[in-house]
């Protein structure tokens, strides 16, 4: 009887908790990642190559799919226009995933609405709406394949939707492997069908990968670890995760390593999820799935050192859901929990996540990308090339051709890694000869500065103190309160 009560209400809640996004447009957070993605879509479009400098191949991008689809939105409205549009398409498929996972949760299409608004509009949830990444076509088509595939258990899902699901990133094994482990605990039988779409997916995958650019993982794996990998004694391994879960298992970061915010959370996360799987309730099965994928990608990529914040955000907002799920199926003073749980914590999150999202949107659209502009205009050849990290805003807005510390968009940087991995800036720069160099450093200092001071020239100061400043005092307080930007020197190759 609840199901079909008020059956539009979900429907409803999908396009508030949309419109209700949107205003984060006017912040202008862009993950820096997302415009390697749009380049190398770009790339795709001006040269026909997959890559990021001209015709040569490179899996620049973490995503494949993610590529064709930002490929096609360059396509309609233009490589000038298509930014809005897509970050609107993001958040609507987000949504949409919700709209999935709330109906294998609840039967009340109220509890159902509500669910979808509320977890709409946590930080997580805005991140991966909002941010420019492929997390809002993935947690679609994850939330997708738990509802057509094992809740409606339609064959059709797990052959297409979990190889898509690869296809967008290779590491949703972990989320597919969980489900898989849990559906056979759970039913004690073996989908074949499932089992067949992961083969699918991961043939599809590396068969690109092999194909197009001769490689079975994508170059940014590669380029990562031979960039980051460092050697780990037991307790340094230990150390470096008890300094870093806090901020990274929870939906906020702040400064200093011990987040007594985030240990509340997981605590009433754990107490809440073991209540709800003690009640014998069909929906523990998707509990049992989103919780221990939640747990274990978490795991899993801070034992690997993995501190991108993106990796997270999935996890994140999964881990919450049994607290929502708790609170609006109380049923003594529920309205007293809920108006609590809104008050208490998810109006300071939206309103931390909008002042976050004011303050680097600042430091990255208005600061980073002005480096970009500026060498777009004074640098007329798009052939020449630079030397920086990270490879997102300022090539993107340059048009150079763009060698990073990392080796995400050039490979040959990953050759001098190997060779002499405490020289390889030098000897890239002396062996590559790069016009502009833009660094952290002042390179006129240190036991390098003689062969920078006879090549190069410093062409330009950028310093983020400089953007700290609006018309409007509101805005110029949040810049002042949380700045966000690096001071970069910008160098140009002397004329000899």
């Amino acid at each position: 009887m609840a199901e079909s009560q008020n059956k539009n209400l979900p429907i409803y809640a999908v396009f508030f908790a949309i419109i209700a996004k949107l205003y984060f447009l006017l912040t202008h957070h862009i993950q820096e990642d997302a415009f390697i993605t749009w380049r190398v879509a770009q790339n795709l479009m001006d040269y026909g190559v997959i890559g990021f400098n001209g015709d040569t191949k490179i899996s620049a991008s973490t995503t494949h799919l993610y590529v064709f689809v930002s490929y096609i939105f360059n396509l309609i409205f233009g490589k000038e226009n298509f930014i809005e549009p897509l970050l609107i398409f993001n958040t609507a498929l987000f949504t949409i995933g919700s709209l999935f996972l709330s109906h294998v949760l609840f039967k009340n299409n109220w509890h159902k609405a509500i669910f979808i608004f509320l977890f709409g509009i946590l930080p997580p949830s805005i991140k991966i709406s909002i941010l420019g990444m492929e997390y809002g076509i993935l947690f679609f088509l994850e939330m997708a394949l738990l509802y057509y595939g094992f809740k409606k258990e339609k064959k059709w899902a797990f052959l297409l939707l979990s190889t898509l699901i690869l296809f967008t990133r290779i590491d949703t094994v972990i989320f597919l492997g969980i489900v898989f482990l849990v559906d056979i605990f759970w039913n004690k039988k073996i989908r074949w069908s499932y089992i067949l779409g992961g083969i699918l997916g991961v043939v599809v995958c590396v068969s690109f990968n092999w194909f197009y650019f001769g490689e079975l993982v994508n170059n940014t794996i590669v380029a990562k670890k031979l960039a980051y990998d460092k050697v780990y004694t037991l307790y340094q391994n230990f150390e470096y995760f008890r300094l870093n879960y806090g901020n990274f298992w929870g939906m906020l970061k702040l400064p200093g390593n011990f987040n007594p915010v985030t240990i509340v959370i997981i605590l009433f996360e754990l107490l809440c999820f073991i209540y709800l799987i003690r009640q014998r309730n069909k929906r523990n099965y998707f509990l049992w799935i989103i919780f221990l994928f939640a747990w274990s990608k978490q795991i899993i990529f801070l034992s690997q050192k993995s501190l991108f914040d993106w990796y997270y955000w999935v996890p994140q907002i999964l881990l919450f859901v049994p607290i929502l799920i708790f609170v609006l199926e109380q049923k003594v003073k529920r309205n007293i929990w809920l108006t609590l749980l809104i008050l208490i914590y998810i109006l300071p999150m939206l309103a931390f996540q909008t002042i976050h999202s004011i303050a680097t949107g600042n430091g990255e659209w208005n600061y980073r990308r002005s480096i970009g502009l500026f060498l777009n205009t004074y640098e007329k050849d798009k052939k020449q090339w630079i030397l920086l990290e990270p490879a997102g805003y300022v090539p993107y807005f340059s048009g150079l051709k763009t060698i990073d510390e990392v080796g995400l968009v050039d490979k040959q940087i990953q050759k001098e890694i190997i060779k002499d991995k405490p020289h390889y800036w030098l000897n890239t720069v002396k062996n590559r000869k790069p016009k502009y160099l833009l660094s952290y450093n002042n390179l006129f200092e240190g036991k390098d500065a003689e062969y920078y001071k006879e090549n190069y020239r410093l062409l330009n100061e950028f310093r983020i103190n400089n953007y700290l400043k609006s018309q409007y005092s509101i805005l110029e307080k949040i810049y002042k309160l949380k700045p966000s930007g690096t001071d970069y020197n910008l160098y140009e190759k002397i004329k000899k």
